[in-house]
């Protein structure tokens, strides 16, 4: 019997093409996204030979960009964003401010309108989220201060950009396009841009409250009683329900995009206790669907842009890769954090993704942008990406050229910086015999308050600057900076100090503290945290002190709870006979 095959077809082919040319990037050492783009380019209508249903295509983009919206949401921490929030709120916004208005500027040149150039500008100003969790993950810098920073900045320009996907349908009438009404269709004329402004802003509103009120406590009540049958399958399908039913919901209801609603149904999810296994068990449908989104973003491309605008291309890239990089470095040195945070966050931001291709994808549909826009967009995507191992791997020389010029450094990272030095007013008595706790998180937080009730002196050396800032107006002491370098030691009176105490999860520069502690103090004694049983060895070798391995002080202490356990029961046991 004769039936329509094509949604079965374009799965195939882009789910089959998508682990063929994905597989083909990572064994050239790029992200898998790159092949899923390229997959794209191969099965669109720009290439001979077999073309995918464009239209189904565009509706499996969509389901994507809700399930990675959801897992967005999922992850989304506040506490984490409200760590790095003096850096990451005022830098993001700046940036983005900085990298629209180049991308308007060249858009002006070009002669498009102004609608058109905002899009343009906004869409080469953010980063993609995916690209750059990937790349800290690969390097093991995803939990030390630097990836929070980045990953934190991310988060910003996520939420910037959540908001202009709110408010462009509603603004797009004013900027030259075709404004449109809460379900998508032509909006009529005879209402104002006030007017159309406070419907979406109250629509919005009304969702969110909606969400923060009834959700919160509504969505991880009924993932609970799912959870209580023990299905694994109906978990994973109520899990997946609540991220497309709720995106659909608010798209119907309350004329909020896809993103926003699949964006809020993760973040009233992580409510739940289940968050994290909500996270696990949807995490291969979403990988599935965000490969078909990135397959269909490549088959919007024109390869011919690249032989037809090849200086435009340049351009693009340069603003992208060069423009947001140069401007990203110099606001965080602004902000005063050191250069070596600078440039981690400078290289991560020298890519667009996911959030780009969204908008620009928007901005053709409301008649702002020319199609020209998009290819420009997509083709600078896939080069930017491509790029960005290089660019992470120049940051290493540029460190090392910082580290030689000592003098330079010094300008760049502490400059007027009052929280990169001890205040006077220390007591010299604190200053003499004292711990030099290296890290306030969760481990140098419980340390610290240990040696605090017991009256032991310590100054703390923690990179991330609220925190120190925080510390000293609870009467502690405290320098911000990398205790890798050793002036940072050196303000923490290493030199008189007892004892060095590394409760940082960044170990990447725990050897260089040590030798610095060393060399100034050789008697001190030192303690050290580290996460694995190789890195323990490396440091042993290296006459390290005593080193404590998270998993394996969490092993003893549970074994030591059992065995007294047990020998309760044991020594109950022979009273009883």
């Amino acid at each position: 019997m004769p039936h329509n095959i094509s949604l079965i077809t374009t799965i195939a082919a882009a789910l089959g093409f998508g682990l063929l040319f994905g597989y083909l990037a990572t064994r050239l050492k790029l992200p898998a996204l790159v092949g899923y783009l390229a997959a794209g380019i191969i099965i669109g209508p720009a290439t001979p030979g077999f073309v995918a249903d464009t239209a189904l295509a565009g509706q499996l983009a969509e389901i994507g960009v809700m399930l990675m919206m959801f897992g967005v949401g999922l992850h989304f921490s506040l506490d984490d964003l409200w760590a790095v929030r003096r850096v990451a709120l005022p830098g993001a916004v700046l940036q983005i401010a900085v990298a629209t208005a180049l991308g308007m500027a060249l858009a002006h040149f070009w002669g498009w309108s102004l609608g058109g150039g905002l899009v343009f500008g906004l869409a080469l100003s953010v980063a993609s989220t995916v690209v750059l969790l990937r790349a800290l993950e690969e390097r093991g810098i995803l939990d030390s201060f630097n990836g929070r920073i980045a990953v934190g900045w991310l988060v910003v320009e996520d939420l910037v950009t959540v908001l202009v996907l709110v408010l462009l349908p509603a603004l797009a009438g004013s900027l030259g396009g075709t404004a449109v009404d809460s379900h998508g269709a032509a909006a009529t004329g005879g209402t104002s841009l006030w007017t159309t402004l406070a419907i979406t802003l109250g629509q919005v509103g009304a969702f969110i409250a909606l969400m923060l009120v009834v959700g919160r406590k509504l969505f991880p009540w009924i993932l609970w009683q799912v959870a209580r049958t023990s299905s694994r399958e109906l978990f994973t399908l109520c899990v997946i329900a609540a991220a497309v039913g709720i995106a659909y919901a608010s798209t119907y209801y309350f004329g909020v995009s896809f993103a926003l609603g699949a964006f809020f149904a993760g973040m009233v999810l992580r409510e739940s206790a289940l968050a994290h296994r909500a996270a696990e068990e949807s995490l291969p449908l979403r990988d599935a669907f965000a490969v078909l989104f990135f397959v269909s973003v490549g088959m919007l491309f024109e390869p011919s842009i690249l032989v037809e605008q090849p200086l435009k291309l340049l351009a693009v890239v340069t603003i992208i890769v060069a423009g947001k990089s140069v401007v990203a470095f110099l606001l965080v040195l602004l902000l005063r954090y050191p250069a070596k945070t600078a440039l981690m966050v400078s290289a991560s931001l020298a890519q667009i993704g996911e959030f780009s291709f969204i908008l620009a994808a928007l901005g053709l549909s409301l008649g702002l942008m020319p199609a020209e826009g998009q290819s420009l967009i997509l083709a600078g995507a896939i080069i930017s990406i491509a790029l960005n191992p290089l660019v992470f791997r120049a940051t290493k020389p540029l460190e090392r050229w910082l580290g030689r010029n000592v003098a330079l450094a010094a300008k760049f990272e502490r400059a007027a910086d009052p929280l990169a030095e001890l205040p006077a007013s220390v007591p010299q008595e604190h200053l003499s015999g004292q711990v030099v706790l290296v890290g306030y998180g969760r481990v140098g937080r419980r340390i610290a308050a240990a040696l605090a009730g017991r009256g032991i002196p310590f100054v703390v050396a923690e990179q991330n600057r609220e925190l120190v800032d925080q510390l000293r107006k609870e009467g502690g002491h405290a320098v911000a900076g990398n205790a890798g370098e050793p002036a940072v030691l050196i303000q923490a009176h290493i030199a008189r100090a007892a004892m060095l105490v590394i409760a940082t999860p960044d170990t990447f520069h725990v050897r260089t503290m040590i030798e610095t502690a060393r060399a100034l103090n050789p008697d001190i004694k030192t303690v050290v945290r580290t996460h694995s049983d190789e890195e323990a060895e490396l440091l042993r070798g290296e006459r390290a002190g005593e080193i404590f391995i998270g998993e394996q002080e969490l092993a003893k202490g549970m074994t030591e709870s059992i065995l007294a356990n047990m020998g309760n029961v044991t020594s109950g046991g022979h009273h009883a006979h």
